[in-house]
């Protein structure tokens, strides 16, 4: 049972001598957040929220609009309009299409996704609930953290793992999320899909075990006493 923080200890120093840190992690990541955030062909799903957009026309403008269970979504004159499975593009040019066969002439409309709810992040690891959680909006890794309630008091702070795909490749890097949350370095954005590992620390993990063990100690010193 003791060598089981060990072990984790070795994965954990395994993988910090290969994933980058400090700015080369922030720069290997960032070359792939180009290619993966706000996505052009992100299709959208149910529990999204979009923002649409008609032009000159602020009454039929609208923001905040949840796709419901079943996919679609409800807009003024022209009711319910499928939505789930589309593109931003897409659907904005069925809007359009259907505005422009009853309504306006020449409509522009512009459909933006205003919360990709589909979107996940996994948190694992030294976390107080690991799990996946969706992402609301732009995520940080402290905000993706503190939906798992915070890193636990073996967590090492210095090695908080990010790993991410991007093409079929899984790439990854650490950050210091003591150092994040001093002000000296950035607090990276998550993408859909990432996978946050916060790391054990052996230290932390021994001392814990010596105060676990203080009052049996004492047990025994006070028996031999007697």
């Amino acid at each position: 049972m003791a060598t089981l923080p060990m072990a984790a200890g070795c994965v954990e120093n395994q993988t910090s001598r290969v994933l980058p840190r400090g700015d080369d992690a922030y720069q290997a990541l960032a070359a792939r957040a180009a290619s993966v955030e706000a996505p052009v062909d992100y299709r959208i799903g149910a529990l999204d929220t979009i923002d649409v957009a008609v032009f000159a026309e602020p009454d039929l403008s609208v923001k905040g609009v949840q796709v419901d269970a079943a996919g679609n979504v409800e807009l003024p004159l022209i009711g319910t309009v499928p939505a789930a499975g589309s593109t931003a593009r897409q659907l904005s040019d069925r809007v359009g299409r259907l505005y422009g066969a009853r309504y306006l002439e020449h409509p522009q409309v512009t459909v933006s996704v205003a919360t990709a709810v589909s979107q996940r992040v996994t948190v694992q690891g030294e976390v107080t609930e690991p799990g996946v959680y969706d992402l609301k909006g732009t995520t940080t890794l402290l905000q993706a953290i503190s939906l798992a309630k915070g890193e636990t008091r073996v967590a090492a702070l210095r090695s908080v793992s990010v790993f991410r795909v991007v093409e079929g490749t899984r790439v990854g890097a650490i950050f210091d999320i003591a150092a994040i949350r001093r002000g000296e370095q950035p607090d990276p954005a998550l993408v859909g899909n990432d996978m946050v590992i916060v790391g054990y620390s052996a230290g932390k993990g021994a001392w814990r075990d010596t105060l676990a063990a203080a009052p049996l100690l004492n047990v025994f010193a006070f028996n031999a006493l007697r």
